[in-house]
């Protein structure tokens, strides 16, 4: 008897190759312009979303040009309650204006730049806000939501637009409505959730098939290596400058 999670993710990840290597490759081509012409793709996902931006940059194999913008009352609440509470996160991901308060903190670039939504549901304010605001900021933007759970319930944000209507280059995350996968017999909600699984498949064939886009324009990505093996002085090297290249590339006038 097969382990039932894995036949669900083989199922998600089959779906996501046969279905989204179109938009998939469109995302890439167009982050890897960005990078390569020295500007920023910015990463913006809230609740369980933040893991797919972590998946991206940084961490080892990841390449300088990327630039998270997270925000810890959206993403950390482990506590549940008290401080740093689950209600808050919940509250503030539905709050109308927070996701402008969060991107007048940045400068961006329309000659340059390029970002990334990640929400798999795709209804909430705060990221259909960022999404809009970006664009209005002069950027092009990627999303990562799930179509499916997304059509199938109405949108918080006040344009009643879901992430997915409003992004201009869509990626489906083939995952379930819901995103829980499993039932359990004796149990009141389906349990094992799917998004963080489809949306690490999506982000990690994004990160080589930009690394190949900018290289296929003359230029070397800057990748950070594993320091866990034994030349120690190759790594402190690599770190160093991939240190010194994302403070040069995100030092901005007026940030």
């Amino acid at each position: 008897m097969s382990l039932r999670y894995a036949a669900v993710a083989r199922e998600i990840i089959d779906r996501i190759e046969q279905t989204q290597e179109e938009p998939i490759r469109a995302a890439a081509d167009l982050f890897a312009g960005s990078i390569a012409a020295g500007g920023l793709v910015h990463l913006f996902g809230a609740g369980h979303s933040r893991m797919g931006v972590e998946e991206i940059f940084p961490r080892i194999g990841s390449i300088v040009g990327y630039h998270p913008i997270v925000e810890m009352s959206l993403s950390y609440y482990t506590n549940v309650v008290g401080t740093m509470g689950l209600a808050q996160s919940l509250f503030l991901e539905r709050m109308d204006g927070f996701g402008e308060v969060l991107l007048d903190n940045y400068v961006f670039d329309p000659a340059r730049d390029a970002a990334l939504v990640i929400s798999s549901t795709g209804i909430n304010n705060v990221p259909v806000e960022v999404a809009l605001g970006l664009q209005t900021r002069g950027l092009r933007v990627v999303a990562i939501t799930s179509v499916g759970h997304s059509s199938s319930v109405p949108s918080r944000h006040p344009s009643g637009q879901h992430l997915y209507e409003v992004a201009d280059i869509v990626i489906d995350n083939c995952t379930p409505p819901g995103d829980a996968s499993i039932q359990v017999e004796g149990a009141d909600y389906p349990v094992s959730p799917t998004s963080t699984l489809a949306t690490t498949t999506i982000v990690h064939n994004l990160n080589y098939l930009v690394a190949e886009g900018i290289v296929a324009r003359g230029a070397k990505p800057l990748v950070l290596g594993s320091p866990h093996f034994t030349d120690q002085e190759s790594a402190r090297a690599n770190l160093r400058e991939y240190y010194a290249e994302f403070r040069r590339r995100t030092a901005r006038p007026g940030a």
